[in-house]
């Protein structure tokens, strides 16, 4: 695939066009960015989310990127409403006449990629950022079966045609080849998440005084939230000293905890209700381990690598994609999900040996140096793409 030079006044060369597909707008800011400055630099590049979000929008401006909304429904299947989604994006893909279509997380994939196929795209690529609740081995349920088999065939039916389906840990590889998703045309390909800004989040040491063990994540009781609280209150027993921070938004989702809840565990001093934030850097400064008992089907944490990145050990469990970032004994503790005791253990080693604190949270971010520098992930997906050339490097990361 041939690959072009960052635009240049004058340049003969044709500008590339690439368009990205989002399923939430802010996530073009929060966890893209970098990589869409780095293609602007290289193309002309629209960004396409399902609202309108002002400070997403603006700070896409800021790096030269077109931000245009499509109509999505980021939860339900109602098939009128997608058939509504892909002609939306049919309609942006025929106006704006990307040579490229990256889509990330499942439904910009399904409804994007059958767009850019139906627009005559010429290269489509799709990013699964993690298989999500659907594909939790699990939830056995009939409807969960069937919703499971329903997003087995959507998969299989928008990825024809794709040029390369890129995933996040071996489970997911696994799943989209048992399943049959990706057809023998499509390459299949593991990418270290991701990626994290190592200036934005800088090495800090962990503060002084009584262990502060943080967990962020929305409130979901599959993100292990009632584990993290059960695993303190046993903690507490024999460390009353020990600090445990819960910090995230209450969500929408039925499996959701509640007020009530937190106002209980808050009222019995088990843990402190954080709220929530646009900025962890100030609060994994101030915590000493990173805790995320999760057992959603993850594709790698962004929490884990940013706790990595601020050199923080962390304790996680077993669940596809949470495990992947750690190593066992080394950067953290990896506990069998649903399982607070062994992660009260686990969190345990940290009370009893106060220097693991610091001897694992130093190599978590020597890990995260090595590993899953934002600048190597999208290295890897600008070669893919044809934007960089192999012995082409990208310049260190800034503060964003």
């Amino acid at each position: 695939m041939q690959s072009l030079e960052p635009r240049k006044t004058g340049q003969t060369k044709p500008v590339r066009k690439i368009a990205v597909v989002a399923n939430l707008t802010s996530s073009l800011v929060n966890f893209r960015y970098d990589l869409l400055r780095e293609m602007s630099m290289r193309a002309e590049v629209i960004a396409c989310g399902p609202e309108r979000h002002a400070p997403s929008e603006a700070a896409l401006r800021d790096i030269g990127v077109k931000f245009v909304e499509f109509p999505m429904s980021r939860t339900g299947m109602n098939p009128i409403e997608d058939i509504g989604t892909v002609r939306a994006l049919k309609r942006i893909f025929q106006d704006f006449e990307p040579d490229t279509v990256f889509a990330y997380t499942m439904k910009p994939i399904i409804y994007g990629c059958l767009a850019a196929r139906l627009a005559r795209v010429p290269r489509k690529y799709a990013m699964c950022t993690g298989l999500g609740y659907v594909f939790n081995a699990q939830n056995t349920s009939l409807k969960r079966r069937l919703v499971r088999v329903l997003s087995s065939n959507l998969y299989r039916f928008s990825l024809r045609g794709v040029d390369e389906l890129l995933v996040y840990n071996k489970a997911d590889e696994e799943e989209f080849q048992a399943r049959g998703m990706v057809s023998a045309g499509t390459e299949l390909s593991i990418v270290p998440g991701s990626g994290v800004n190592l200036t934005k989040y800088a090495h800090s040491s962990p503060p002084d005084g009584p262990p502060v063990f943080l967990m962020i994540s929305r409130l979901l009781k599959e993100k292990g939230v009632f584990d993290f609280v059960e695993a303190a209150r046993l903690l507490k027993r024999k460390h009353p000293q020990a600090r445990f921070q819960l910090l995230g938004p209450m969500d929408a989702n039925p499996d959701s905890v509640g007020q009530r809840e937190i106002d209980t565990w808050t009222r019995e001093g088990v843990v402190e209700y954080l709220g929530e934030t646009t900025d962890v850097r100030p609060y994994l400064k101030d915590c000493s381990v990173f805790v995320l008992p999760s057992a959603y089907r993850e594709g790698i944490p962004r929490t884990i690598l940013e706790a990595m990145s601020t050199g923080r050990a962390v304790v996680t469990t077993d669940a596809p994609g949470c495990s992947d970032p750690v190593i066992e004994g080394e950067t953290g503790f990896v506990v069998p999900m649903r399982n607070p005791q062994a992660l009260s253990k686990a969190m345990a080693k940290f009370l009893d040996q106060p220097d693991l604190v610091s001897q694992m949270g130093q190599a978590a971010r020597i890990r995260a140096e090595a590993v899953f520098d934002v600048r190597r992930v999208n290295t890897i997906l600008l070669r893919k793409m044809g934007l960089l050339r192999q012995q082409e490097q990208l310049a260190p990361t800034k503060i964003s």
